[in-house]
């Protein structure tokens, strides 16, 4: 049964026809959420619900670089989870980097700053009871594992640093989450461990126990690693910002 918690909620995720957005987008249905599948490719996505039935979704076609486009449609939304990527192996050739560099980070994180400027138009706390948006921001293992694909591990540290960074000025109109997750089975990594419904699952599981940091692995190392990890870029970070 969906979860009543939830129902208003309106939930926008990129990288929606992903194994990994889709299984998350199966997730909050079931939640009762709103969805809005935010997908590169114009294939229309067809999600059916465990009773056959089709999932009811608005998919919106978007661009890397074109993210200012969505500022309206950022409007509706409650939770933007930031979920897309490529993963271009062992290619190291300048369009190769160019391309990870925009679509793993710099997207990212363009993205966040729009949905942070949108929410602070409302004025953080919504006075019409909608709760504090959020943004839940896939970064991966590869921040600070190696992944077996030096520029997916290179996009996916500059994308936790700069969330690191940034991370204190839009906490007071959004709720970060960073999502570390391991190898699942994707099209990205089809030899992941992982299955991409399950590591939903966690995700969502972890959300409800109110984590900011979300870790999904079979690695012990990043469960000790990452916070480390974060916790010392919010110290680095902290003493050399400026007000």
């Amino acid at each position: 049964m969906p979860d009543p918690s939830n129902e208003a909620l309106t939930v926008a995720v990129t990288g929606a026809s992903g194994a990994l957005g889709q299984a998350l987008l199966h997730r909050w249905h079931h939640r009762g959420a709103r969805l809005i599948a935010l997908c590169h490719g114009r294939t229309p996505l067809q999600l059916a619900g465990p009773d056959g039935l089709p999932i009811p979704l608005r998919q919106v076609h978007w661009q890397v670089g074109q993210e200012a486009a969505l500022e309206s449609l950022l409007e509706e939304v409650d939770v933007l989870v930031i979920n897309h990527g490529i993963n271009v192996h062992g290619d190291g050739s300048a369009e190769a980097t160019g391309c990870s560099l925009e679509v793993n980070a710099l997207s990212a994180w363009r993205l966040l700053e729009l949905f942070a400027a949108v929410a602070a138009r409302r004025g953080g706390a919504p006075s019409d009871g909608r709760r504090r948006p959020e943004v839940w921001v896939n970064t991966s293992e590869a921040e600070i594992q190696p992944a077996l694909s030096p520029l997916y591990e290179i996009s996916k540290r500059l994308l936790g640093q700069l969330l690191s960074l940034r991370a204190p000025s839009l906490a007071p109109v959004l709720r970060l989450r960073r999502l570390v997750l391991g190898p699942f089975r994707s099209a990205l990594n089809p030899i992941g461990v992982m299955g991409a419904d399950w590591v939903a699952g966690e995700i969502l599981r972890q959300a409800d126990w109110n984590c900011g940091l979300i870790i999904v692995t079979p690695n012990p190392l990043t469960y000790v690693l990452m916070p480390l990890a974060t916790l010392t870029r919010w110290a680095y970070y902290g003493l050399l910002r400026r007000p």
